[in-house]
Parts: structure tokens; sequence; C-alpha cells
């Protein structure tokens, strides 16, 4: 499932639109800012099964391989809480059209990189441009209908951003088979060309620029803490952790950017994020949940498509395939959560939610080298089940009690603790991954003797005695405490889920919250 759709319509500080409800335009006009968002949302997933393919073209490590998703999300993450102060800055459309065309522009170059570098560097620009689509899509189609068709509308624009999960790993499979990795990135060029014209051809803003005033302090400290994080988490595990001065350099400056950021938040007279939002119980006891739900779903769209490619051998088109149910699942959810949201505690929807990804997590550490994908298509679909019955009421849960002059500021800090989840939970789960491979083969080789009866009856290619024979002994060994590594991953994320499920006693039931929040979801 994808961050779009999840999100209310963040960009309450937008500047006014003189697009009117009931505009003759707004079935184009709904079209064009569709596109917008199945391109964003197609982003989170068409890439992750050309995660191999990516790494042997461009000479990557299994761990620096992640940085092409983990930079995306973190850039987005960043620059999400900007959308509403850019868009009164400089106005709605002028915005969403710099954005879809830095979108498109980066995508292109994404698909021309050589190296791995360029790679990462414009995947930040792609997710830097990208922040801004989703939220601007909804305040465009909350302008161009009426109050009663707003829930249709949302509904509508949901099943688009759910999308991208359901049919991005397919399509991914299907480019990377037949062109190749490239492709996921140039996909994006006919979406957002259509999308950029239909933008400036039918949405029309009031010329004019709002002197609203920015904490520029606060959101340089915040970014410089986000992404020294990021880099620590990303470069720990190939440097040795706090063996290396880089990452020494890396931890502290993230944890003085943290802290200088806190204290200028509570002393500064209009500081980037309002103190109102850290006064709200719902609002940080849900933002904190959302950061562990990213880890818990992006985590494993990022360690599947590896271990089926490389442990299993399945074909980048297969693995898409294996792959898409999970999206199926989501979709699945959202009609459920819109039958079931306004009759009982959204608490406990949650916690159905969070039982039933218990239920796959712990399904997946049945997986073997020798399975078929019937357990991983099952598991992936109980999966986004149970993720997509966490994401709405989880909104709803956090804006409850947030008074509403602060929802645009809260909808930016949402999506980005649950991005920075995301982020970090792919490389939490990467990094202990590669030492949990390292540390199982080493156990596996202690047994590995020519005293022992069993190895002396290996049969070809396997050998102690030969160099082509050790060598593929090596190999199998290593598969195996790959894939006792990965089950290992999953029982991590399993006992996650379960642990969640005290902490929404933290958080209040609301009465307000379903007819505030009803807009987002189908009913």
């Amino acid at each position: 499932m994808s961050d779009a759709a999840a999100g209310p319509a963040s960009p309450a500080k937008a500047a006014p639109s003189e697009t009117q409800k009931g505009d003759p335009n707004r079935g184009i006009i709904t079209a064009c800012v569709m596109l917008a968002t199945v391109m964003n949302s197609l982003d989170t997933t068409i890439a992750n099964v050309a995660l191999p393919h990516m790494q042997g073209s461009v000479s990557a490590s299994a761990d620096q391989i992640t940085w092409v998703l983990t930079s995306y999300i973190v850039a987005a993450a960043i620059m999400t809480p900007m959308t509403g102060w850019l868009a009164g800055r400089f106005g709605r459309k002028q915005v969403f059209m710099i954005s879809i065309a830095g979108f498109t522009v980066a995508s292109a170059l994404c698909g021309a990189a050589a190296t791995l570098a360029q790679i990462v560097g414009f995947r930040l620009l792609q997710g830097l441009f990208g922040a801004a689509l989703v939220p601007l899509s909804q305040a465009v189609l909350m302008d161009i209908y009426s109050p009663e068709e707003q829930g249709s509308a949302m509904a509508m624009w949901g099943m688009g951003a759910i999308l991208g999960p359901i049919v991005g790993p397919a399509l991914g499979g299907f480019l990377t088979d037949n062109f190749s990795w490239r492709w996921v990135f140039y996909i994006n060029l006919p979406f957002g060309v259509l999308a950029f014209l239909g933008v400036s051809a039918f949405i029309h803003d009031h010329k004019h620029e709002q002197k609203i005033p920015i904490d520029l302090m606060g959101f340089g400290l915040l970014s410089i803490a986000i992404g020294a994080f990021q880099l620590f988490l990303d470069r720990g595990e190939s440097q040795a952790w706090f063996e290396s001065t880089e990452i020494w350099i890396e931890a502290v400056v993230a944890g003085l950017a943290a802290f200088l950021f806190t204290v200028h938040t509570l002393t500064a007279d209009r500081p980037f994020l309002p103190r109102a939002l850290f006064a709200d119980r719902n609002f940080i006891s849900a933002t904190v949940f959302g950061f562990f739900i990213g880890i818990l779903l992006f985590s494993t769209l990022a360690l599947l498509p590896p271990m089926m490619e490389v442990l299993l051998g399945y074909p980048v088109v297969t693995t898409g395939i294996v792959s898409a149910p999970r999206g199926i699942g989501s979709w699945l959810a959202m009609f459920v959560v819109g039958r079931m949201v306004n009759r009982i505690d959204v608490r406990l929807i949650i916690t159905a939610g969070l039982l039933i990804s218990f239920a796959a997590l712990s399904g997946m550490t049945r997986y073997s080298l020798t399975m078929d994908s019937s357990l991983i298509v099952w598991t992936g679909i109980f999966q986004g089940f149970g993720i997509g019955l966490i994401f709405v009421p989880l909104t709803i849960l956090a804006f409850a009690t947030l008074d509403a002059r602060y929802r645009a500021d809260g909808a930016g800090v949402f999506t980005l603790v649950r991005n920075l989840g995301s982020s970090a939970g792919i490389s939490i789960m990467q990094a202990l991954h590669t030492e949990n491979t390292q540390i199982v083969h080493s156990r596996l080789v202690e047994g590995l003797t020519l005293d022992n009866p069993l190895v002396r009856s290996l049969a070809a290619p396997f050998s102690l005695t030969r160099p082509a024979g050790v060598a593929a002994l090596d190999g199998e060994v290593t598969r195996q405490a790959s894939m006792v590594a990965y089950i290992d991953d999953f029982k991590l994320m399993a006992v996650t889920a379960l642990v969640l499920i005290p902490a929404l006693l933290l958080m209040r039931k609301s009465q307000r919250a379903v007819s505030d929040d009803q807009h987002l979801i189908a009913d």
C-alpha cells in the first residue's frame, strides 16, 4: 500500500483556487490529477522487483542497492511538510506543474544513470519533486467537488492511488524482463507529460503571492537530522558501525541537529512545526505508531524481491506477479474499512489489522528454499489486508482531537514520520539480514569437516576436496544462511506487530473523527 492511500488532504494552507465546484472541466482535471497520483504511487513499488538487476548493473552490494528506495522516501518525507507553504507562496498550479515536470525529468535521469551514486542522486530529486503530488492532488479534487460529492471523489482517488501497489510489481517485472530495469523509470514519462499538459491547460490559480513566513532554521535543522540519521543507517553495516569515524560523525550530527531542532521548536516565535501538535496525545501516539507501521510494510516490500530472485531463482516477471496480490489485499481492506469505520471503534479495526499482520509475518517464518509460490502469495494477501485495515483508521485517530488549524502541519508531520519509519525499516532490516547471514554462515560451516560422515557422502557438485566442489558447497551454505536471516527479519517484524497492540490504549476514541475524516474512506 502506498503512502498515497492513507493521508488527509494536507495542503490546507494552499492558495485559493479559481477552480470552483461544478467546473465543466472537472472530469479532465480529475483525470490529470489521477495521472499524477498513479505516477507517484507506481514509483513506491515498481522499482522493488528490479533491484537485483540494478545491483548487478551498477556493481552495488545488497545493502547499497536499498539506497535506491530509501533516498526517494527520505527526500519525499523532508519536503512533504513544505507543500502547503510552497502552494500558498507561489500558487497551487505553479507548484503542481513544477512538481510534475521535476518528477518526470528526474525519472528520465534515473533511467539513464550509469552508477549507483547517480541513481541515488536522481532518486533524491524524484522524492523532492514528488512530495507535493499527493497532497496537491487531494486538494484540487476537494476544490472541484461539492461537500456531498467529496466522499465519492476521495474514494475514487484512493482507488487510483492503490493501483500503484497492485500494478507496480507486475509492471516492473514485465518491463525489466522484456526491456531493462531502466524502463521502470522511463514508464513515468508519458504519465508525466500528459499530467503536465492537463494541469497547465485546465487548472487555474489566482496570480498572487502570500507573504507566509516560514521557519527556515527549523526546516534546515530537521532536514539535517533526518538526512544524517538515514546515512547512519544506510552506511552503518558496511562501515562496521561505531568502529568507523564516518558513522560517529553521522550519529553526532543527527543527534545534535535533532536536539537543536527541539530547542528551537520550543523557543521560536513561529516554529516550523507548531508546538500545539506535540500537546495532542492522539496525534503524537498515532504518529509514533505510524513510524512502526512504515517499518512493517516497506521493509517487507524491499526484502521479498531479492529473496525470490536471488535465493529461489524466480524470473523477474514471476517476482512481480507473485508480489502483486499484496496490493489486492490492501485494496480489499479499503472496502471493509469503508463499511466498518462508522460503526465500530476504529481502534478495534487497527487491532484486527495488527493481528492479521502478525499472522501473515508468522507465516513468512515458514519460508524455505524448497517452497512454492503459493505461500508467498497468501502471506502477501493477508499482510496487505492487515496493513490496509490500519492505515485509514490510524489517520482518523491521529486527527481526531487535533485542532483544525493545525491539520495541514499535522498531515505533513504524520506523513514525514511514517516515511521515516519506512526508510529506517528498510535500512535496519537489510543490515540485520547482512549481519545474520554472516553469523549463520559461520555456524553452518563449522560442521563441514571431513570427519563428518554426512559431508563424506555429499553428491556432486559438492565436495571438500575439489576447488569447484568447495565453491559450490559454500554457495549453497550462503543460500541457506541468507534464508535463515530473512526468516529472522520476519520474526522481528511479527513481534513488532504484536507489541504495538497495547500502544492503542494511549489513543482516545473520538466521534468527531468520523464526521471530519469520512471523506477519506471508500464508502
